[in-house]
């Protein structure tokens, strides 16, 4: 059944490519604006940008949990469920591109496309948990990685279904109450597919090591529960300006302060993973970990201060918050993908080859493309939170011609990114030697 991960992991890559090909269609309408007016424009090119990364990050991590499934218990995935769950991400793939190239929009941020499209995404998460529980269930004495992937499973698809509670009507025509689902739901459906991300992450560790202790040490399931308490209650500081109640923006800021933890943890490892870079430097899986570390280490900074109610008013809706969600997609969860789609498809660890070397040499771009799309966000969004607290301020046109320089440099940065990410993942879509792994 090693296929059906295959089949998820290209199909995958394949959205990925879409995306970021889309994606730097709309940042084309920074620079330019009205670019492609006529046929799509910015209002479409967004979210089909937005909707195939999140479909990248879902069915890649999809598959991840398939491999691993499949490394666990050998050829006891049934394949009548996975390949139904595929068409069904099919039927939904179809679905959205067509509500959007007909402007059949009616959705919610991060799933603006017809509602009914949603129904093939939710059978298809309930036959993945199925097909997980189906397997796991024989297993004893899980390690980590398999309690963040049911964690991640469930928690998902809880959020997903209350993210279409506006469609009752009385959710919908209450005005904070739907407000508050709606942004309580983005951040913690993200804290779910990264508890998919992240396991996938410990049970790559424990394969490149060639040990199993990492999965079962008391620090993995200490941190799992610190990460799980953060999916619960973390969501809080995503309503500062919204009129709740006191307590839950409390709970929120509190419970973002614990993300220090991690930020420290990181911290006091740096040591160790310096040192094991010499050993596993020439192995790709391995060294985009790495990168997701690094990244979790800029984008905890950033999120601690957007956790902090003052600045939070500065950065609330600003491009500092995208700023915040592109270096966690790209940076934390698209390298963990990457790493994942790197150890199951592709054959070689060294970088000696001239192939590799090419590889080598996309990995870089990327980083470097991506901390200057990341800064220049964050440039805007500061410039951009400074004006928007004046008293006296300039009109919006004025301040929006300021913010170009930052715009151009997004929109280089974002060409290096697609250059990049779009190069490695050809190379893994065109990698037909035989899997080591």
């Amino acid at each position: 059944m090693k296929n059906v991960g295959k089949l998820f992991f290209r199909t995958a890559l394949l959205l990925l490519i879409a995306g970021l090909i889309l994606g730097c269609f709309a940042a084309a309408s920074y620079v330019w604006p009205g670019f492609l007016k006529s046929q799509l424009g910015f209002m479409a090119m967004r979210p089909l940008h937005v909707s195939a990364v999140l479909f990248w990050i879902l069915i890649g991590a999809s598959a991840s949990v398939y491999f691993g499934l499949n490394q666990l218990k050998p050829n006891e995935l049934k394949s009548s469920l996975a390949y139904t769950q595929y068409a069904l991400w099919l039927i939904a793939i179809v679905g959205m591109f067509y509500s959007y190239a007909v402007g059949d929009f009616g959705g919610r941020e991060y799933w603006e496309f017809n509602p009914i499209w949603a129904l093939p995404i939710t059978l298809a998460w309930i036959i993945f948990i199925i097909q997980f529980l189906r397997i796991t269930l024989q297993i004893k004495g899980w390690p980590v990685y398999m309690w963040m992937w049911l964690t991640g499973l469930v928690f998902f698809l809880f959020t997903f279904l209350e993210g279409y509670l506006w469609t009752i009507p009385y959710f919908r025509n209450a005005l904070i109450t739907d407000m508050t689902i709606q942004w309580k739901v983005n951040g913690s459906m993200v804290g779910a597919w990264n508890q998919i991300i992240y396991g996938t992450a410990m049970f790559l560790m424990d394969k490149i090591s060639g040990k199993e202790n990492t999965g079962k040490s008391k620090l993995a399931f200490a941190m799992y529960f610190l990460g799980f308490f953060n999916l619960c209650f973390n969501w809080g500081h995503h309503i500062y300006t919204l009129p709740a109640l006191p307590y839950i923006r409390q709970i929120g800021y509190a419970v973002s302060m614990t993300e220090w933890i991690f930020f420290l943890r990181i911290v006091w490892n740096w040591k160790n993973d310096l040192n094991e870079i010499r050993n596993h430097y020439s192995y790709f899986p391995y060294r985009f970990l790495m990168a997701s570390n690094f990244w979790v280490l800029l984008n905890l900074v950033l999120a601690l201060f957007m956790s902090i109610p003052a600045f939070n008013l500065y950065s609330h809706g600003t491009h500092t918050t995208v700023a915040h969600a592109m270096g966690t997609t790209i940076g934390i969860n698209t390298m963990i993908l990457m790493a994942a789609a790197f150890m199951f498809l592709s054959s070689g660890p060294s970088i000696q080859s001239k192939e590799n070397k090419a590889v080598n040499g996309l990995f870089w771009i990327l980083q470097i493309s991506l901390l200057l799309f990341w800064l220049s966000l964050i440039g805007s969004g500061i410039h951009k939170g400074l004006w928007q607290m004046e008293q006296n301020r300039i009109p919006f046109a004025e301040m929006f011609e300021q913010l170009k320089p930052w715009f151009i440099l997004f929109f280089i940065a974002g060409l290096g990114i697609t250059l990049s990410l779009g190069g490695l993942a050809i190379h893994l879509l065109g990698n037909k030697r035989k899997n080591t792994f």
